[in-house]
Formats: structure tokens, sequence, C-alpha cells
């Protein structure tokens, strides 16, 4: 029960994070990038403290340097992934920071000699090559801004990683207020160094911060975060591969996008990835023991 718990929290932040992608494009209008990341980060962090603050009293040091990490890394990534959103289309940009699915065993196998499940690779792959079917709509040839979401995507696939690691042995809430006022410290610092704070905000980017900084932040990596603790980082990655899925639902809804047949085609890929990840191994498994059983 725990286990789909933790992946029916991990779809929950699938969705919420497929909602971003039409919030942010809001934000944009109003804000520079890196006003929507300290915006989002610093509320996010305020809210945090105020909710959950009364779990920091034994604070460890290890989580500290945890938090920090994962803090670092995650500004990082959206750095990565919302400046490059100003240079490349929402589609591609949610197509090549879905690649995380794929890095996510690779990190695991390269710097801690995991063994690769075939499953979770399979699925992976299906996801990735769904996720591309689902939100690429022009040529695969990439810009400034498709490169620089690439670096995004390995920055969210170490987030992913080492969150699902830290949090097998540390308190999972207390690592994400540490992790978030880690990211909220180095956001405000950036706009201060660049002289950037805005001395009025339009009120839609001020509703798009705050729902971004409620829900595809707070409410998000909370879930994501508690969700770790219930399931394997590949299945995680897979899982939240799907918020292309819910993105591209969301902007048919809000920004009347059409949906295609070769779009429809990459959904029904990355729920059959989700799928194989989740029951095939369990399947076969039974069957094995069916069958040993009978003999």
């Amino acid at each position: 029960m725990k286990k789909y718990m933790g992946d029916a929290m991990m779809l929950i932040t699938a969705i919420v994070w497929g909602s971003g992608f039409v919030v942010v494009a809001i934000a944009l209008k109003y804000l520079t990038a890196y006003q929507v990341m300290a915006g989002r980060f610093l509320l996010a962090a305020i809210i945090l403290l105020i909710l959950f603050g009364y779990r920091l009293k034994g604070l460890r040091w290890s989580v500290v340097w945890k938090g920090a990490i994962l803090g670092t890394i995650l500004y990082i990534a959206f750095a990565f992934q919302t400046v490059g959103l100003e240079y490349t289309t929402a589609s591609k940009n949610a197509f090549i920071t879905a690649v995380n699915v794929v890095i996510v065993p690779l990190i695991a196998f390269i710097f801690y000699k995991r063994k690769i499940d075939g499953y979770e690779m399979l699925g992976s792959i299906l996801a990735l090559i769904g996720i591309g079917l689902l939100s690429l709509q022009g040529s695969f040839k990439m810009n400034i801004g498709d490169i620089l979401t690439l670096i995004c995507a390995v920055g969210f696939a170490f987030d992913i990683f080492y969150t699902n690691y830290f949090v097998q042995k540390e308190d999972a809430l207390t690592l994400t207020i540490v992790q978030f006022v880690t990211a909220a410290v180095i956001g405000t610092l950036v706009v201060i160094i660049q002289g950037d704070i805005p001395a009025t905000i339009a009120k839609e980017g001020i509703y798009a911060i705050i729902y971004l900084a409620l829900f595809s932040t707070t409410l998000a990596y909370v879930l994501q975060n508690v969700a770790h603790k219930y399931t394997t980082a590949t299945k995680a990655a897979i899982i939240l591969s799907t918020e292309a899925l819910f993105g591209t639902l969301f902007a048919i809804l809000f920004l009347h996008e059409v949906l295609t047949l070769k779009m429809m085609v990459g959904a029904v890929m990355i729920m059959l990835a989700i799928l194989i990840a989740e029951l095939k191994p369990a399947y076969f498994k039974q069957r094995m023991l069916k069958k040993m059983g009978r003999t």
C-alpha cells in the first residue's frame, strides 16, 4: 500500500508540474526568469517554515549539507529550464527536460554501480519516445534554448536521484525546508547582484508567483520528497515525466492548442511505459511462482 501511495504522490506532483508550464509562460510576460525563480522559492520557503518550521528543532548537520546540495542543484536546474524557455518552445522545453528519465538510471550505474533494471530502462526509453511524440512540434535542430534545457535535464536527474538517496536516512520534510531555503537564498542573491529587484509587479505576475510557490513548488516538492521513501529513483523519474502529458492537456484547455494523432500516440506510450515499469516485473514473477507451484 505504501508503494502505491508513493506512486500516487508522484502522479499528483506530475499533474501540478504540468500546470506549471502554463503559469510560468504567464509569469514570464511580467517578470524575468530570475525574478520568477526568486519569487517562487522565497515564498515557498516562507510557507514551509510557517507550516513545518517546528521540525527544525534539533536540526542535524547531515540534513543541512544534504538539503543545501539539493537546493543548489534544484536552483541550477530551474535556472537553465526557465531561461531556456525564453529561447525555445514550451514543447521542446518539456521534451528535453524529460531526458532526465534516461539519465537517472545512468547516474545510478556510473556513480554507484547499481544494476540497470531491464524493465525500468525499457520504461524510460518508451517514456522518452512518448514525450517526444507528445511534445515536439518542429525540427530536432537544437538552438541555445535547447542546449540550456538539456543541461537542466541533467540537473533534474541529479535532483531526483539524490533526493531519493538522501530521504532514505533523513526526514523528508526537514530536508525539503533546507532545500527551499537554500534555493531562495541563491535566487534572492542573484536578483540583488543583478540589480533587478522589481519596483512594481502586475497583479497577473503576482498571482502566477503565488500559484508556482504554493502548488508547483511547495505542494509538489513536499509530495515528491516524501514519496521517494516508497519508490525507486527511476520509477519516480518515469512517473514525473508525465508532467509533459499533463502540460499538454492544460495547454489544450487554457491555451487552446490542438491535440494531434501523434500527440495521442505519445500519451499512450507514456502510460505504457509506466505500466511496464510498475506492473510487468511483478506480473512475470507471479506467473513464474505459479508455474513453480504446479511442478
